[in-house]
């Protein structure tokens, strides 16, 4: 699986509105068939920072998301609404999915 995070420091004036900014985008790319999540979250320190967590199934899942047209459109239309480049970690690693966390298991 690509495991993915992404933080996105927006300009002020774009913080209220950052997650109607990338509806269209985040909607179609949770709708691609590699997707296994992409979950948009806002700091808790910085209301101008968002943390985007993404799964894709695997490689090629990720390749088709980068060479997707909506992947294309938010590239031309995102950068207005950014105060700085976003910082991210991409890895491939071994899982498929979510674990529960054992040190915190509600019985």
């Amino acid at each position: 699986m690509i495991f993915i995070v992404v933080k996105f420091k927006t300009k002020p004036e774009w913080a209220e509105r950052w997650l109607e900014h990338v509806d269209a985008f985040t909607t179609a790319t949770r709708a691609e068939q590699g997707n296994l999540w992409y979950e948009w979250s806002r700091s808790v320190d910085d209301p101008t920072e968002y943390v985007l967590v993404e799964g894709f199934r695997d490689e090629q899942a990720g390749a088709d998301h980068v060479g997707s047209e909506h992947f294309a459109t938010a590239m031309r239309h995102l950068p207005q609404a950014l105060a700085a480049t976003p910082k991210i970690i991409s890895q491939n690693i071994d899982a498929t999915g979510w674990s529960d966390m054992a040190e915190l298991a509600v019985p």
